[in-house]
């Protein structure tokens, strides 16, 4: 993990704007990837930093099988754009985020879909000593967006 909170801003930036490419919609040049969030905070967090395609709610009064049944018919094995993951798992890195992200991923790889963990994996390392939550990434959003937008400007290159 970077020491310094610059670094560890680039690197999480990094990762959030790339996810953000795949989940912008695809009229918008992005793959329509969703991510899958634990509840409604996480929304709104992601939505502060500039996330404008599908986020889908954990958290929703269903049970994990009537979810990811949901997940399943609505977007596929794989992402119909760049053939890549179907969707972003983005759980808490907390416990509970932690136990989450095994049993939906499990589930969902269960029916053939393919997931991108990588993300998340990258704000764990990265993001941690800020929080442990999706949720806690919007006070950082400020912060956070130059080096996300700056992927955005990469990938227009």
């Amino acid at each position: 993990m970077p020491k310094n909170r610059d670094a560890r801003y680039t690197t999480a930036g990094r990762a959030l704007g790339e996810a953000r490419i795949r989940n912008r919609p695809t009229k918008k040049g992005g793959c329509n990837c969703p991510i899958i969030v634990e509840g409604r905070n996480d929304r709104l967090a992601l939505e502060l930093m500039g996330f404008n395609g599908p986020i889908e709610q954990v958290n929703r009064g269903w049970d994990q099988s009537r979810f990811v049944t949901y997940i399943f018919e609505k977007y596929g094995l794989l992402n119909k754009v760049d053939q890549g993951p179907s969707v972003i798992l983005l759980m808490d890195w907390d416990r509970t985020g932690g136990q989450l992200q095994r049993k939906i991923g499990e589930r969902l790889e269960a029916f053939g879909m393919k997931i991108d963990y990588e993300t998340r994996m990258e704000l764990v390392r990265s993001m941690k000593p800020e929080g442990r939550t999706i949720e806690g990434l919007g006070p950082h959003a400020e912060k956070l967006l130059p080096y996300i937008d700056s992927v955005d400007i990469e990938g227009a290159e």
